[in-house]
C-alpha cells in the first residue's frame, strides 16, 4: 500500500479483476520459481524499523495537519499514515552487528528532533503511543483521511467488500460497542514495525519463531489502555486493528472466511504458503495492474519486481508479514514484525528491538524450536491474552505451563534474547543496555500501558479530574517523559 494511486484508479471493472487474479497467478508462480531456483539475495542480515507517530497540539489534543508538517520536512524518510493526525519514519536498513541499536536510536532520535522542530511553529509535536488518548469517535470522519488517495481507495474497497457499517465490539473494565461507516478508527493504531530480511531457507523458521513470541513482545510493550474514552485492554491496538478493517459481514465471519487482520492458522515451511494463503482466501481490493510480465522479465533475465503479488499482500494484514522486495538490483526476503505499538521512548522502542531479534536468532537455531513444541493455537491465544492483560497476563509456554509473562521474560525468554544477540555478534554492552531495559521493565511489571493507567487514575482520584480532564493532562506529561527519553518504567506518577 506503499504505492500512490489516484481516484481514476477506482474504475474497476469484472475484467480489471479477472486480468489482475490471472496476474497474480502469474506472479506466484514466478515467485516460487525463483525460490526453486534458488535466485535471492543471501547472506545480508538487515534490520530495519518503520515507526508510526501521533501530531499532538499542546493539550495533547490530535493535530490534523500531517500535509504541511510533510511539506516542510520534505525527506522521503517520512511518509503519510492513513490519518491527518498520522506520520510514519523509515529507518534505513542496517547490517545486524555491533553497536547496532544505539546507531538506531541516534538516528531515530534525530529524525523525531527534526520532526518536532518542524511542526512547532504550528503548535504542533510528534507523540510515540500505541492510541493517543485523546481521539474520540468524532475525529473518525471522512475529511480526516490522509490526503492521499490511496486510503479513501483502500476504505471504499473495504466497505463495498464488507456491504455494511464497521462494528467494534471490545470488552474490558469498560466496554465498547460502536459502529463507523469509515475504517479510520484503524489511524488510532500506532505501531512499530520491525523488519528482518532472511535467506530463503531461514524465512520459515524466523516466521515461526517471530509467532511463537508475539504474546511475551504485546505483554512487555503494551501501551494502548484507552479508546474513545474507554478502559478496555492493556493492547487495544490489537482488538482495535483486528475489527476496524474487517471486510467480513457477521455472516462471512460465523462461517469461517479469514479476517485481513489475520495471525494465521499453522505453523509454515516456506515463504511461498503466505503467498499462496493470500491469493486462496482474500479478494483483491485494488486490482491494478503493472506494465511488467513477470514470467517475461524473468525469461528475459532480469529480476520480477512482482508489484501485484506486493500490493495484494500489503492489505493482508498478518501480524508477521512476509516480505518480497528488491534492493539494489536483487530480490530478497524479509519478516515484517507488526505487533508492537510505538514508544513509549526511544530508548524502550530500541530494547524491543534488541528483545525481538535476539530472541528470533536463539529460536531459529534452537535444537527444539518452540513451534514442535507450542501449538499454534496456543500462540495465537497468547497473543490475545497479552493484549487484554499486559504485563500482568498469563502465557502458555512449553515446559511451564501457563506462566506470569514477567516471570517467563526474566526465567527463559531473557537469557535466549542475549544468546541470540551474542550470535548477531552484537556489542556486549550494547546486549547487556537494551536487554537491561527488558529485565527492569519486566521486573517491575511497568510499561507504557501500566504507567497510563496509574496516572490517568491518580488525576481522577487524587486531583477530582473527569476522564477528559485526565487525558488532557496525561498527554502533554507523557509527550515530556517520552522526550526526556527515560525508560517508562522509571516514569513517576503525579
Amino acid at each position: 500500500m506503499g504505492e500512490r494511486v489516484t481516484v481514476k484508479d477506482l474504475a474497476f471493472d469484472g475484467l480489471d479483476r479477472a486480468r489482475f487474479r490471472s496476474r497474480l497467478g502469474a506472479c506466484q508462480q514466478v515467485f516460487e520459481r525463483m525460490l526453486a531456483e534458488d535466485r535471492f539475495e543471501k547472506g545480508r542480515k538487515l534490520c530495519g524499523i518503520e515507526l508510526e507517530l501521533v501530531l499532538i497540539d499542546a493539550q495533547g489534543r490530535p493535530a490534523m495537519v500531517n500535509t504541511e508538517v510533510l511539506e516542510q520536512i520534505a525527506s522521503a524518510d517520512f511518509q503519510t499514515e492513513l490519518g491527518l493526525f498520522n506520520l510514519e519514519v523509515n529507518m534505513a536498513p542496517h547490517k545486524l552487528v555491533g553497536t547496532v541499536f544505539s546507531e538506531l536510536a541516534e538516528e531515530l532520535r534525530t529524525a523525531l528532533l527534526y520532526a518536532d522542530q518542524v511542526a512547532a511553529p504550528r503548535g504542533v509535536r510528534t507523540a510515540m503511543i500505541g492510541i493517543l488518548p485523546t481521539l474520540d469517535a468524532a475525529h473518525m470522519v471522512r475529511e480526516h483521511f490522509s490526503a492521499d488517495d490511496r486510503y479513501v481507495l483502500l476504505n471504499d474497497q473495504l466497505a463495498s467488500v464488507r456491504g455494511e457499517d464497521f462494528q467494534l465490539r471490545i470488552d474490558g473494565p469498560e466496554p465498547l460497542e460502536s459502529t463507523f461507516t469509515t475504517i479510520l478508527p484503524e489511524a488510532c493504531c500506532t505501531s512499530v514495525q520491525f523488519h528482518l530480511q532472511v535467506n530463503p531457507e531461514g524465512f520459515a523458521p524466523a516466521w515461526n519463531a517471530a509467532q511463537a513470541i508475539a504474546g511475551p513482545q504485546v505483554a512487555l510493550g503494551a501501551n494502548s489502555p484507552f479508546l474513545f474514552g474507554r478502559r478496555l485492554w492493556h493492547e487495544t491496538r490489537i482488538a482495535l486493528f483486528e475489527q476496524a478493517i474487517d471486510s467480513r459481514p457477521a455472516e462471512l465471519a460465523a462461517q469461517g472466511v479469514r479476517p485481513r487482520v489475520w495471525f494465521g492458522e499453522r505453523w509454515i515451511q516456506g515463504p511461498a504458503e503466505l503467498f499462496r494463503e493470500n491469493l486462496t482466501f482474500f479478494t483483491a481490493l485494488l486490482p491494478r495492474l503493472d506494465a511488467e510480465d513477470p514470467e517475461q522479465a524473468l525469461a528475459e533475465g532480469r529480476v520480477p519486481h512482482l508489484r501485484e503479488l506486493r500490493l495484494h499482500n500489503g492489505t493482508v494484514y498478518r501480524w508477521n508479514r512476509p516480505v518480497y522486495d528488491v534492493a539494489r538490483g536483487k530480490p530478497h526476503l524479509r519478516v515484517e514484525n507488526r505487533v508492537l505499538p510505538a514508544g513509549p521512548t526511544v530508548l524502550d522502542v530500541l530494547a524491543n528491538a534488541a528483545f525481538y531479534y535476539g530472541l528470533v536468532r536463539a529460536l531459529v537455531e534452537s535444537e527444539a524450536p518452540v513451534w514442535r513444541r507450542l501449538s499454534f493455537a496456543a500462540a495465537r491465544n497468547n497473543l490475545h491474552a497479552a493484549a487484554r492483560d499486559g504485563i500482568g497476563a498469563k502465557l502458555l509456554w512449553p515446559g511451564r505451563g501457563q506462566v506470569a509473562a514477567s516471570e517467563l521474560v526474566l526465567g527463559e525468554l531473557l537469557p535466549l534474547a542475549a544468546a541470540g544477540l551474542d550470535k548477531w555478534r552484537i556489542d556486549p554492552n550494547e546486549r547487556d543496555l537494551y536487554l537491561g531495559i527488558i529485565e527492569a521493565r519486566a521486573r517491575t511489571r511497568r510499561n507504557g500501558a501500566v504507567w497510563q493507567l496509574e496516572q490517568v487514575r491518580h488525576l481522577e482520584e487524587k486531583r477530582g479530574l473527569s476522564r477528559v480532564e485526565a487525558f488532557a493532562a496525561m498527554v502533554p506529561r507523557y509527550a515530556e517523559l517520552a522526550r526526556d527519553g527515560e525508560p517508562v518504567h522509571t516514569w513517576p506518577i503525579g
